[in-house]
């Protein structure tokens, strides 16, 4: 396996958080920015966090006000993002995960169309920023992305292997990592049971859960990954799920 030069931060929801991340020496959090006004507020202290420790961060911002309606997302959530995006540039931010859920089992086309060309307006208004929107995968596999990937160019993917264990017989990473592998540009890692609902997605440190981490890590490392990697569990978990990124990451 050829080694490689991913970097791992972790997963912050509140600025306790951003400063455990930070005392545990990663070079990222991945901050929650969901609601402008909240943001504004604790901007200041970000900004000190970021200049004193030199702790970086990417953005992950709010779920879908209503994933089945195109004009509230058009009119409520499109906007809030925007904001969102605007206060990023403040934080040095370069990089945020988007949910913006396209499931061809079980979305119509129409809706699936229609939010593409949505994400497409999304993406350009980020980029004009100097921010790289990554889509997340939630049930989707690859082929829900695929015209999402063909129609916008720069639009870029958070590989939640995670969510890829849940409602599939094999991780969902794999067939991401195969047919879509230069599409990912940042990595959420948990582990969990497998499972067919939203209380199967259990955040566990790795190793706690069934999904075949190895595995994965060395079809990455193969394909020689490079950028970021989040570890989505509690701070206190962090430590354990770094041994293990960092033994099929950087093996000796």
């Amino acid at each position: 396996m050829t080694e490689s030069k991913a970097v791992i931060g972790g997963r912050a929801h509140n600025l306790e958080q951003v400063r455990e991340v930070s005392a545990q020496g990663y070079t990222f959090a991945e901050m929650s920015l969901y609601d402008p006004r909240e943001v504004e507020s604790m901007l200041a202290e970000l900004v000190r966090i970021r200049e004193q420790t030199g702790t970086a961060y990417i953005a992950h911002y709010p779920n879908e006000d209503n994933p089945f309606d195109i004009a509230v997302l058009r009119e409520r959530f499109f906007p809030r993002l925007k904001r969102l995006v605007d206060l990023s540039r403040e934080l040095g931010i370069s990089k945020g995960t988007i949910h913006f859920w396209m499931d061809v089992r079980w979305a119509r086309p129409d809706l699936i169309a229609g939010k593409i060309d949505l994400l497409g307006e999304m993406v350009d208004f980020a980029e004009a920023r100097g921010i790289t929107l990554c889509i997340e995968n939630l049930s989707e596999r690859v082929e829900s992305f695929q015209k999402a990937f063909d129609e916008i160019p720069s639009l870029r993917m958070t590989l939640d292997i995670g969510h890829g264990q849940l409602l599939s017989r094999q991780n969902t990473s794999f067939a991401f990592i195969r047919h879509a592998f230069e599409k990912i540009a940042h990595i959420h890692v948990h582990d969990n049971r497998g499972g067919t609902s939203v209380k199967d997605d259990l955040h566990l440190a790795l190793g706690e859960g069934i999904i075949d981490y190895p595995g994965i890590l060395k079809a990455l490392g193969d394909k020689g990954y490079d950028s970021t990697i989040t570890m989505e569990v509690k701070p206190g978990d962090m430590k354990k799920s770094r041994e293990v990124l960092e033994r099929y990451l950087y093996p000796s």
